[in-house]
């Protein structure tokens, strides 16, 4: 994955209705807790900050700190590989969701705790740049 030219505020316009100002809220919400300032990536992704990671593998890429995907439907928060796994306290008390490996969805933030979505995002970011060393 890579960082594109493309406008923050065209990729956040895919989210509509009341989702748009949410996006907007998300945005400063990433910003402020990883102290970077918001870049698309592969044309859809909001991402903050970047590093580079390689698998005992050797496979490798780059990646954003924290990233998320606006979409009409939800919000799309890209966390570390099983991250319901590893943090079951914090996704009980979020509010409403849906998870996978990888991927948290929000269909709205209307009743999702901000400071749980801050404390998953700190630990997201920790691994983040635990995995870049």
């Amino acid at each position: 994955m890579s960082p594109s030219d493309l406008p923050v505020e065209v990729v956040l316009d895919r989210a509509t209705g009341p989702r748009r100002a949410e996006a907007d809220e998300l945005v400063a919400l990433f910003a402020d807790v990883s102290g970077e300032p918001p870049m698309v990536w592969a044309g859809r992704i909001v991402g903050f900050g970047e590093y580079e990671y390689r698998y005992e593998s050797g496979h490798g890429g780059r990646s954003p700190l924290l990233a998320f995907a606006p979409t009409a439907r939800q919000h799309t928060i890209y966390l570390p590989d099983g991250f319901a796994e590893r943090w079951p306290d914090l996704m009980a008390a979020l509010g409403p969701h849906r998870a996978s490996k990888v991927c948290l969805y929000l269909t709205r933030l209307t009743g999702v705790d901000r400071g749980v979505l801050r404390t998953l995002l700190e630990r997201a970011l920790a691994a983040a740049r635990a995995q870049a060393r």
